[in-house]
C-alpha cells in the first residue's frame, strides 16, 4: 500500500461553507467532527473515506477509464479528491486502483499536491475494491500511518461535486444508526420485463428512490458485513447499504441528496461536468472595471492568460465583467474569492494564477 503524509489543506484551500443545513444541530455536529467539541468533553469520531477507482469505464466508450478522463486538462478523480480534502474532519482517504494505473495515480497525487491519500490495489469488482480499502484501514501494518476509523465514508471516484453538508449528514446519521446513504428521487419509472421481453410490471415511482453516494457506516458494521459477504455478492453486488442490512441487520438511514451527486457515466457527462466547473469558477472570480475601455483591455489580457497559461479556452465562460456586477462582486468577495481592479499585467497574472490554484488546482 502506498501513502502520502497528511498536512496542510492542499491546493484546495478552505472547504466550502455548509449549505442547506438544519440550524444548530448539524452545525454542532460539524464542530464536533472537526475536533472543536473536545473541550466540552466530547470525542470527535475518526472519519476516513474509501474511493473505489478500479473501473474500466466501459459505458463511457473511450479507452481511458472515466476516473482518469481529463476535464479542463485535469483528471476527473482529482476533482473528487479535492472535494474530500476540503473537509477538515476527513482524516484519511484510501483510493483503490488497478495495478496498471497505480503509477498514473501517484503522478496525479504529486502533480496536484493531494494530501493524506493512500493507495491500495483494487479488486476485479467494485465490492472487492471497497473491501481492499477497508482492509487497509482495519489492519495494522508496519510503517503505515492509517488507523481504524470509527466512521468510514464510501464514495465514487467519479462523483466530483459532493459537498460538505451532504457528507456531514450521512456521517452524523451513520454514527447514530450504523449506516446511512444519500438518495435522490427517480427520474424515470422502473419497469420489469418478462422473459419474452414484454412488460411484466412497473414500480410506483413515488414510493422508490435512487441510491446515490456518498454512504457512511460505522466501520465495524461495514467491515463485518464484507467479511461475511458471499462470493456472489462480492462479484455481482453494487449496493453497500444492502450488505449492512443483509449481514449485520442494520437499517440504513436515508438522506435526501442534492442534484449535484450525479455520477459521471457517459461521455456526455464529461461535458456537463466541465460546464459545472466553469460555472463554479465564474462564481469565484470577478473583475470590476470602471470603463468600457478598461473592460476590453483587461478582458483581452485575461483571455490570453487563460488560454496560454491556464489551459482554459473561453474567458466568456468564466469571467464576469463591468461595474454593473458590483453588488454581485461584493457577495463573491464575502465568499472568500478575489476581486482585482485596474491591476498591472504581472499582478493580474499572479493573482489569477493564485486564485485558480487555490480554488481548483488549475
Amino acid at each position: 500500500m502506498e501513502s502520502w503524509p497528511p498536512g496542510g489543506s492542499g491546493p484546495a484551500g478552505a472547504g466550502p461553507r455548509l449549505r442547506g443545513l438544519r440550524g444548530a444541530d448539524l452545525a454542532a455536529s460539524a464542530s464536533l467532527l472537526s475536533g472543536a467539541g473536545a473541550e466540552a468533553g466530547c470525542s470527535a469520531p475518526a472519519v476516513a473515506a474509501v474511493l473505489p477507482a478500479g473501473g474500466s469505464g466501459e459505458r463511457m466508450g473511450v479507452p481511458t477509464p472515466k476516473q482518469f478522463c481529463p476535464i479542463l486538462e485535469r483528471p476527473l478523480i482529482s476533482y473528487t479528491l479535492q472535494a474530500l480534502e476540503r473537509v477538515s474532519w476527513i482524516k484519511d482517504i484510501v483510493v483503490a486502483v488497478t495495478g496498471e494505473n497505480m503509477e498514473a495515480m501517484k503522478c496525479i497525487i504529486q502533480r496536484y499536491q493531494h494530501k493524506g491519500i493512500s493507495l491500495v490495489e483494487s479488486g476485479v469488482t467494485r465490492h472487492r475494491s471497497i473491501f481492499n480499502g477497508l482492509k487497509a484501514l482495519a489492519e495494522d501494518q508496519p510503517n503505515c500511518r492509517l488507523s481504524k476509523p470509527e466512521v468510514v465514508i464510501i464514495h465514487d471516484a467519479v462523483r466530483p461535486f459532493v459537498e460538505e453538508d451532504v457528507l456531514l449528514k450521512v456521517v452524523t446519521a451513520a454514527k447514530e444508526h450504523g449506516a446511512a446513504g444519500a438518495i435522490r428521487p427517480l427520474v424515470s419509472t422502473v419497469i420489469s420485463p418478462s422473459v419474452d421481453g414484454c412488460l411484466d410490471h412497473s414500480l410506483e415511482r413515488a414510493r422508490h428512490r435512487a441510491s446515490e453516494m456518498p454512504q457512511a457506516f460505522l466501520f465495524d458494521v461495514i467491515y463485518e458485513a464484507y467479511q461475511q459477504c458471499s462470493d456472489y455478492d462480492l462479484d455481482f453486488g453494487t449496493e453497500c447499504l444492502h450488505l449492512a442490512l443483509k449481514y449485520c441487520h442494520i437499517k440504513a438511514k436515508l438522506i435526501e441528496g442534492s442534484p449535484d451527486l450525479w455520477k459521471v457515466t457517459y461521455k456526455r457527462d464529461l461535458y456537463a461536468a466541465e460546464s459545472i466547473i466553469k460555472e463554479r469558477i465564474s462564481q469565484q472570480i470577478c473583475v470590476v472595471m470602471d470603463t468600457k475601455e478598461d473592460e476590453e483591455h483587461v478582458g483581452h489580457r485575461l483571455e490570453e492568460m487563460l488560454k496560454n497559461e491556464l489551459n482554459i479556452p473561453h474567458i466568456s465562460d468564466i469571467i464576469e465583467t463591468s461595474s454593473s456586477h458590483f453588488e454581485h462582486t461584493c457577495h463573491i468577495y464575502a465568499c472568500k474569492s478575489h476581486i482585482w481592479q485596474r491591476s498591472s499585467a504581472n499582478h493580474l497574472r499572479a493573482m489569477l494564477q493564485f486564485c485558480l490554484c487555490e480554488c481548483y488546482g488549475l
